[in-house]
C-alpha cells in the first residue's frame, strides 16, 4: 500500500512539475522577455498580466498550491534519494543528480522571487522595468538570478524527460533518447529567452 501511494504522489509530483507549474514558467517567461523591447513593452506585458480577472484566486490555485506540493514533495525525493554519481558516472545519473540539486536552488529563488515582486506589490509597490533594474542593478542579484533562472529552465527541461517516462510516453530506449535531444534543445531556447530577460534589465 506505502509503495502504490509513493508511486502515486510521485506520479502527481511529476504531472503538477509541467502542469500547471511548467505551463505557467512558460507564461511567465514569455511576459517578461517582453523586456527586451524596451521599458514599456515590459510595463505593458506586466500590467496585462497583473490585472487578469481573478488573479488572486489563479495565482493560489494554479501556481501557489501545486508549486508547494511539488516543492514539498521534491525536497522529500533530493532527500531521500540515492545518488550513485560517483561510482555510476552515466549521463542519466547525473541528469537525476542535477534535477535535485537545480530543484533546491529553483525553491531558493522563487521563494526570493515572490517576496521580491508578488509580496512587496501587495505593500503597494509597484512591479515594473524599473523595479527589476534595481534589483538587478546588484552584481550579486545578477548573478543569483543568472544561476536562478538557469537552474529553473533545467529543472523544468530536465522534469519533462522524467514526466515523459513516468507517464508512460517514453517506454523504449530510442525514445527516451529522442526525448534528450528534445528536452535539450528546449532547454538552450528557454535558456536564451531567460538570459536575455535578465540582460534587458541591465
Amino acid at each position: 500500500m506505502a509503495g502504490n501511494r509513493e508511486f502515486f504522489n510521485r506520479r502527481i509530483h511529476s504531472l503538477l512539475g509541467v502542469i500547471p507549474v511548467g505551463v505557467f514558467l512558460l507564461v511567465h517567461l514569455t511576459a517578461n522577455n517582453f523586456a527586451t523591447r524596451g521599458e514599456e513593452a515590459f510595463n505593458s506585458a506586466a500590467g496585462f498580466m497583473g490585472n487578469l480577472p481573478f488573479r488572486i484566486f489563479l495565482e493560489v490555485v494554479i501556481i501557489y498550491l501545486p508549486l508547494i506540493f511539488h516543492a514539498i514533495y521534491g525536497l522529500y525525493i533530493a532527500f531521500t534519494a540515492k545518488n550513485n554519481v560517483s561510482r555510476y558516472g552515466f549521463f542519466r545519473n547525473w541528469m537525476f543528480f542535477l534535477q535535485r540539486i537545480t530543484g533546491i536552488i529553483t525553491l531558493i529563488f522563487v521563494a526570493w522571487h515572490v517576496w521580491e515582486t508578488r509580496i512587496q506589490a501587495a505593500f503597494g509597490a509597484e512591479v515594473n522595468f524599473q523595479m527589476m533594474e534595481e534589483i538587478l542593478s546588484s552584481p550579486a542579484m545578477l548573478i543569483f538570478y543568472l544561476v536562478g533562472v538557469i537552474s529553473t529552465i533545467f529543472h523544468f527541461s530536465n522534469g519533462l524527460w522524467s514526466f515523459a517516462v513516468s507517464w508512460g510516453l517514453t517506454i523504449t530506449p530510442r525514445s527516451q533518447q529522442i526525448a534528450t535531444y528534445v528536452t535539450v534543445i528546449i532547454f538552450i531556447a528557454l535558456s536564451y529567452v531567460g538570459v536575455s530577460t535578465i540582460l534587458a534589465f541591465v
